[in-house]
C-alpha cells in the first residue's frame, strides 16, 4: 500500500519514523511519501519536504512566513492528488495538517488518519468539527485523551499506548557514549534524535564554550526544538544555572534541525557544552534538567530525572491573566496533564523568569527539598503509561483498517 505521511517538527519525525517501520514490517508492500525529516528517510521512501521548513509558531513567526507556509500547503496537496496514496496520515502539527485532511476529505482522495491526535484539550477545542468531518481515525499516545475525546465529543478514538515510554524503554538496554568521555553509539534516540553520521563524532568535538566537562554531575538544558524557543527560553536557563558551573557540567540537547551555529551567539563565554544527536545519551547521566515543556517533559521523565518547566510567552504578565481564556487545561507539560496534578514545576508567561527557574532548580538538585517527591511521583506516570507498543499496534489497526 502507498502511504503519504506528514510531520512538522522533530517529535513528529521520531514517532512517524517508528510508525513506518512498523507498516514495513507489517506490509511487505508498502511505499512512504512524506513531509519530515531524517529518521523518516532513514527509513526509507521519498521525502518531499523536510520538516524543518515549516516549523513555524507563534502569531508573528506565522504570519511572516505566512507566503511560505501556503506555498507548501499548496505543494502537499498538489502531491498527495498525483500521486494518489492509500491513505495520508498526519502526525500531530494540527495548523497545516487539519487544512490537508480538508482537502483529502473534500476530494475523495483516500482515507485520512491521524497518528498522534491534534493537542485540541489545551486550545482551539473548535477543531473538534474538523477532525469528527475530515478525520476517519485517530490515534492517542495519551491516556487522559481517551476521556475528552469520546467521553466529552462522543468521538471514538484508538488509545495505542505512548511511544515515548516504549523508546525510553527500548534505548536503555544498548550502551551509550558517555558524555565524559566513552565509546561512541549510534543508539541515542529522542526528539532532538538524528541519525549519526558514518564516522562517530567523538563528544569532545562537539563542546562549545570552555571547560572539558570533567567528572562533574551534569544539569541538562532542553531548550526546544525551533528557533523561536531557544532563543526565548535558552538565556534564561543559562543565567540561572551560572552560579552552578564550578559544581555542575552544564550541558545543552542541540535540535536536530537547528544548525550548530545557531547556538554559538547563545553559549559565548558560558560554561555550557553543547552535544547533537543524543539527548536520550543526555538524560540517562543527568542530575537534574530544566526543560522548555513539549515531548522532552515526557523523555526527562522516563529517565527519572527531576526536572523544571520553563517556558517563555510573549507578553508574559498579560498571558498570565489571560491564561485560563488561551488554555483549557491547568497544566502545560504532558507529565502534569498524565498525573492530573503538578508533579513538576512549571515556569511559564508570569512565573517565567531566571530568579524563579534558579529557586526551583534548587529544589530538585541534590539534598534540595523536592527531589525525592518528584522522584517517587514519577513511579506513577509510568505506571499509567504501561508497556504497550504504540507503533507496533497503530500499524496493526491502520494496516486492518485499510484491508477493509
Amino acid at each position: 500500500m502507498k502511504y503519504y505521511l506528514i510531520a512538522g517538527e522533530a517529535s513528529g519525525d521520531l514517532h512517524a519514523s517508528h510508525l513506518m517501520k512498523e507498516l514495513k514490517q507489517q506490509d511487505a508492500d508498502a511505499q512512504f511519501r512524506f513531509f519530515g525529516g531524517d529518521l523518516m528517510a532513514a527509513v526509507g521512501g521519498t521525502r518531499v519536504k523536510h520538516y524543518r521548513e515549516l516549523a513555524y509558531m507563534g502569531f508573528i513567526p506565522v504570519l511572516l512566513h505566512l507566503p511560505t507556509i501556503l506555498r507548501n500547503m499548496r505543494m502537499c496537496k498538489q502531491d498527495i492528488t498525483q500521486w494518489q496514496p492509500d491513505v495520508v496520515i498526519l502526525v500531530d502539527y494540527p495548523g497545516f495538517n487539519l487544512k490537508i485532511a480538508e482537502y483529502v476529505k473534500a476530494h475523495a482522495i483516500c482515507p485520512v488518519y491521524y497518528y498522534i491526535a491534534p493537542k485540541i484539550w489545551a486550545w482551539k477545542e473548535y477543531r473538534i468539527k474538523n477532525i469528527k468531518r475530515d478525520v476517519d481515525e485517530l490515534f492517542s499516545i495519551l491516556p487522559f485523551e481517551v476521556e475528552f475525546f469520546e467521553g466529552k465529543h462522543h468521538y471514538p478514538i484508538h488509545y495505542v499506548g505512548n511511544p515515548t515510554a516504549q523508546e525510553v524503554r527500548e534505548w536503555r538496554p544498548t550502551p551509550s557514549p558517555s558524555l565524559n568521555g566513552g565509546e561512541c553509539s549510534d543508539s541515542s534516540r529522542g526528539t532532538n534524535y538524528a541519525p549519526p553520521s558514518q564516522d562517530c563524532v567523538p563528544h569532545s568535538y562537539l563542546q562549545v564554550g570552555e571547560g572539558d566537562g570533567g567528572e562533574s554531575p551534569i544539569i541538562a538544558l532542553l531548550a526546544g526544538s525551533r528557533k523561536q524557543e531557544i532563543s526565548e527560553n535558552l538565556p534564561a536557563m543559562i543565567e540561572a544555572t551560572r552560579h552552578l558551573t564550578e559544581r555542575y557540567d552544564m550541558v545543552l540537547a542541540g535540535a536536530p534541525g537547528i544548525e550548530t551555529s545557531y547556538y554559538e551567539s547563545f553559549l559565548k563565554d558560558t560554561k555550557v557544552r553543547l552535544v547533537k544527536n543524543e539527548t536520550f545519551a543526555l538524560l540517562s547521566q543527568a542530575t537534574a534538567a530544566l526543560v522548555t515543556s513539549g515531548t522532552a517533559t515526557l523523555e526527562t521523565c522516563m529517565f527519572r530525572v527531576p526536572q523544571v518547566v520553563c517556558y517563555r510567552t510573549p507578553m508574559p504578565r498579560l498571558f498570565g491573566l489571560l491564561k485560563r481564556f488561551f488554555l483549557k487545561v491547568p497544566y502545560v507539560s504532558l507529565v502534569n496533564l498524565i498525573a492530573h496534578r503538578e508533579v513538576v514545576k512549571e515556569l511559564v508567561a508570569n512565573t517565567f523568569s531566571v530568579d524563579n527557574i534558579r529557586l526551583e532548580l534548587e529544589k530538585i538538585l541534590p539534598g534540595g527539598e523536592g527531589r525525592e517527591a518528584m522522584l517517587n511521583d514519577y513511579e506513577e506516570i509510568h505506571q499509567l503509561l504501561g508497556e504497550s507498543e504504540a507503533p507496533k499496534k497503530a500499524a496493526s489497526l491502520i494496516i486492518n483498517y485499510l484491508n477493509k
